[in-house]
């Protein structure tokens, strides 16, 4: 594929049988071969994200002491402020070049594990509040998204959702400064695939997220107004005994002429419960395509990759 794919969640949620099964086709095929899809009809209004991106680049432009106060070392990045070049890819010793800030599940498990509460930026209430928002609309978009996930990989419908309604996802909010030298082997975020289930992300400003296809060359990955760019996440590579395949992808410093620019990006990392288990689909294991991952929950994969990310200790 040298291009991503388009879909539309409104087909998927239609009565109209045709118009799923043509979405689940669609979507499968291409998680399968380039693992992302850009997609239009979810559950964000323009409004909304307009509110998210001014309430983001306010915060980012607080003193550094100021977002400092929301660093909290021992919940090893997963809630409130991260600084800058503080994360790395896997395998990486240079910092991305990027801060960024993570609001986290809102919702209480009754019968399982707690998170750590989100952090609450004090002198932003509607910063607070549009976090939470986005946080629950991209959650139920993603949703929908794992419902013809798991209808694809011949499951029943529903088989995410039990994991997901109290996952243990993230909304990132990234902010690329302005590059002010030579950076030195690194980039605003180098080459990784996410740890996660899925990745929903809303449109980033400007160029620079580009995928690594099948035939080893980068191609732009650019959403349109209104679309969200989703793609395949570790987890579900594990799951599925690579079957969908979690794809390299990174973002690239901008040419010279624009690096006094910042870049704005907004991710949501769907990660289920910890207790699910990644233990790869019968269905995916064959003579063919013998199992390739030993068995593992979703908990214990993701503290190991926080371990490799530089993010725990």
């Amino acid at each position: 594929m040298k291009n991503i794919p388009r879909v539309d969640l409104n087909d998927f949620l239609s009565e109209d049988l045709d118009r799923k099964n043509r979405f689940v086709a669609e979507l499968g095929h291409a998680f399968e071969h380039i693992g992302f899809v850009i997609l239009k009809g979810h559950y964000l209004t323009k409004e909304q994200t307009e509110i998210l991106y001014a309430q983001i680049k306010q915060f980012f432009a607080l003193p550094t002491a100021d977002k400092a106060k929301y660093e909290i070392p021992n919940l090893a990045g997963q809630r409130g402020y991260t600084s800058f070049g503080k994360e790395s890819a896997k395998g990486k010793t240079e910092g991305d070049l990027k801060e960024f800030w993570h609001f986290g599940q809102y919702r209480k498990n009754p019968n399982g594990p707690q998170y750590h509460d989100n952090v609450m930026v004090e002198q932003m209430p509607e910063f607070n509040a549009i976090g939470k928002e986005i946080f629950q609309l991209l959650e139920k978009t993603g949703q929908s998204v794992l419902q013809a996930i798991a209808l694809h990989l011949k499951l029943d419908e529903n088989y995410f959702d039990e994991y997901v309604i109290y996952g243990n996802s993230i909304l990132r909010a990234i902010h690329y400064p302005p590059i002010t030298k030579e950076p030195e082997n690194a980039v605003r975020a180098a080459a990784h695939g996410d740890i996660n289930l899925i990745t929903l992300l809303m449109g980033a400003e400007g160029k620079g997220l580009q995928v690594l296809t099948k035939e080893n060359e980068w191609i732009d990955a650019i959403a349109g107004e209104g679309e969200l760019i989703i793609n395949m996440g570790d987890m579900m590579a594990r799951l599925t005994n690579n079957q969908l395949k979690s794809t390299l992808h990174q973002v690239v410093n901008p040419p010279r002429e624009l690096w006094g620019t910042s870049r704005y990006s907004v991710p949501f990392f769907l990660h289920p419960s910890p207790n699910m288990p990644l233990n790869c689909l019968e269905d995916c294991v064959s003579e063919e395509n013998p199992k390739a991952f030993e068995d593992c929950t979703a908990g214990e994969f993701l503290d190991e990759r926080l371990r490799e990310l530089g993010l725990k200790k």
